[in-house]
């Protein structure tokens, strides 16, 4: 089923740009823009994280992957 262009189109926005920063006992560190995550706490979030985790697979024999709700 194909996504509508409008809503493709506000999911690549909503995506595009993102930054991060953290803050530790009173100190915020710089920001730095984000390439691939999966944003907590947003509406999105738990779709986007079966999309980015769906098709992950260990590379080297004998390593094992666990995924668990939205973690991985």
């Amino acid at each position: 089923m194909a996504i509508a262009d409008i809503v493709y189109n506000w999911i690549i926005n909503f995506f595009d740009n993102r930054s991060h920063c953290t803050k530790f006992l009173g100190e915020f560190s710089n920001f730095l823009h984000i390439l691939a995550s999966v944003i907590r706490g947003s509406v999105i979030g738990p779709a986007s994280y079966v999309v980015h985790a769906g098709d992950l697979r260990p590379i080297t024999d004998g390593n094992e992957m666990v995924k668990y709700a939205d973690d991985t």
